[in-house]
């Protein structure tokens, strides 16, 4: 199970808000993991105060048929269930639960949120690609060291990506694409450990992606600011675990995942390591939650690649993101 936390479980009763600000819970069902944020509010100020999350594999067996897999909606089911229980225990009020690509591509998506609402009794928002990349840049924005810098976000998650590029509060361009960790996974069955040719695949499949499906639709739009001026920065799972590989950190500390700026070189030598390593030795590796050494695997070269194709020479990572837009967007601020 994976664990990321800031807090420790509160008092009983949980104290109250601190003055001017609201107590505010999400709950995000993506294609591979469940996340949990509780967070204090107050306009576009978020403070968090716990933030968990769980690998639940909502998009394992999928990509064939599009169909969700009754344990994982079982998993997923639970997992949302708990942390509902851990938002309450905090006094958080309300509560919002969002699903993102796997439920809203799932053709049984009705049987996963009847099995949500029965777990849980919250209802679930299935959120399109062009919400989840808006909310992604605005909760990264949340972010005072970021807001107002030329940027190109990229969440890559389990079964989507999102590209958004633009400045302070003007989106230039946003675009959910069907590229993801879990997807990629499925579609490239992999030695343990991985063969050469089968890297060299995996690399050509990224590659030809990014070619034909996002430099068409983005390039004419990064031309529009001066070359080097726009700042890559990564969000998510693939984003954070990378930056804590590079630092080593068995704990999640923030500052130290948003200070780091990791160069297209430290990038390509930590694919190379983990493609060389079967599955035991990558999870062991520093930094690395092991249930997510099988997914770093596909996700470090959708940044790697990125970062050759348009000429970024470092990645900045975000730790915020589409929960924190989605906490602040509760009551339509």
């Amino acid at each position: 199970m994976g664990n990321t936390e800031n807090a420790s479980t509160p008092p009983s009763p949980a104290p109250a808000p601190s003055a001017g600000f609201s107590r505010r819970a999400v709950i995000d069902i993506g294609t591979n993991s469940v996340k949990l944020l509780v967070a204090e509010v107050c306009g576009r100020r978020v403070q968090p105060l716990l933030e968990r999350s769980r690998q639940t594999r909502l998009g394992r067996g999928f990509y064939a048929t599009h169909r969700l897999q009754p344990a994982a909606i079982a998993d997923t089911a639970r997992a949302v269930a708990g942390f509902a229980a851990q938002a309450r225990a905090w006094g958080a009020a309300p509560t919002r639960v969002i699903a993102t690509s796997a439920a809203r591509d799932a053709v049984n998506q009705s049987e996963l949120l009847d099995a949500l609402r029965a777990a849980s009794n919250l209802e679930v928002e299935v959120i399109s690609g062009e919400q989840e990349a808006d909310w992604s840049f605005r909760g990264v924005n949340s972010d005072s060291a970021i807001a107002g810098q030329p940027l190109l976000l990229v969440d890559v998650g389990g079964g989507s990506t999102e590209f958004i590029l633009g400045e302070g509060d003007h989106q230039k361009f946003r675009h959910s694409f069907l590229i993801g960790t879990v997807r990629l996974m499925e579609q490239l069955p992999r030695s343990d450990p991985p063969t050469g040719p089968e890297w060299d695949q995996c690399r050509a499949n990224v590659n030809d992606f990014l070619e034909h499906q996002v430099r068409p639709v983005i390039e004419s739009e990064l031309r529009t600011f001066p070359e080097h001026r726009v700042q890559l920065v990564g969000t998510g799972g693939t984003a954070s675990s990378m930056a804590r590989i590079e630092l080593g950190l068995q704990t999640f500390e923030r500052d130290r995942i948003e200070a780091l700026r990791l160069t297209r070189g430290q990038v390509r030598r930590q694919r190379e390591r983990l493609w060389s390593l079967p599955l035991a030795d990558r999870k062991q590796i520093a930094g690395l939650q092991p249930e997510r050494a099988d997914v770093i695997l596909t996700g470090v070269p959708i940044y790697e690649i990125l970062m050759e194709k348009f000429d970024f020479l470092d990645l900045r990572v975000s730790t915020r993101g589409l929960r924190f837009a989605a906490v602040m967007d509760l009551d339509g601020e």
